[in-house]
């Protein structure tokens, strides 16, 4: 069990997955800088998350911008949408009558991804509310406005395994507050922090890797 101090953010998951460095820098040195990526994605989710509004559609009551955490794993953020759909396996609901069981929806300004950063930011919600709630979470949607379209995500024991694997490396750099040195390439282009990261540096030699070098010719 985690301290509430050490909880780390959901919306991490996505910056830890793309580069280790560029979620240091923003989560452990509090550096940040917005390009076009980033407001794009601010205002779709300025859109999709409006805590005061809460739907209730036939069969399901919708939710914005819902807290969530999970002191096991030790992380914590905020659900753009969770749709609690009515089901007789599901929880109660305060002031609803009936069961329902909780899925989230994460809205991505872009299109889906080769890679799983979506998909573990999502399963991380998962895991969240199934810790909250005491019940089962066994799918979640992405919606991206590139497409406007969802893409349902199973939520498996794959997913979940993968989850934990990188959440317990984030915590390990955390704890030691370093900030990792990583492989660059042409991903650095679309990182908002590559002026304080200053990648093309990374690559450089040093004098005494230089002078070590020589040496031993």
């Amino acid at each position: 069990m985690y301290d509430e101090q050490d909880y780390l953010m959901i919306s991490g998951i996505q910056h830890f997955l793309f580069c280790r460095r560029q979620w240091a820098f923003i989560h452990i040195e509090q550096q940040w800088q917005e390009n076009v990526l980033t407001l794009e994605g601010n205002y779709l989710h300025e859109k999709a998350d409006q805590p005061t509004i809460r739907e209730k559609r036939k069969d399901r009551i919708i939710v914005r911008a819902l807290p969530v955490h999970s002191p096991t794993i030790g992380i914590t953020g905020i659900c753009d949408v969770v749709e609690f759909i009515e089901d007789s396996n599901g929880v109660s609901l305060h002031g609803e009558t009936g069961t329902f069981l909780p899925v989230p929806v994460e809205y991505k300004h872009g299109k889906p991804k080769q890679e799983l950063s979506d998909i573990l930011q999502l399963t991380a919600q998962a895991v969240c509310l199934e810790e909250m709630l005491a019940c089962e979470v066994p799918k979640g949607y992405l919606y991206y406005n590139e497409t406007k379209r969802r893409e349902e995500v199973e939520i498996t024991s794959t997913l979940r395994e993968e989850l934990l694997k990188n959440v317990k490396e984030m915590h390990q750099y955390w704890k030691r507050r370093y900030t990792p040195k990583v492989k660059t390439g042409n991903f650095c282009k679309k990182c908002s922090l590559q002026n304080i990261c200053l990648p093309k540096l990374m690559n450089s030699q040093t004098v005494k890797g230089y002078l070590d070098r020589r040496l031993c010719e």
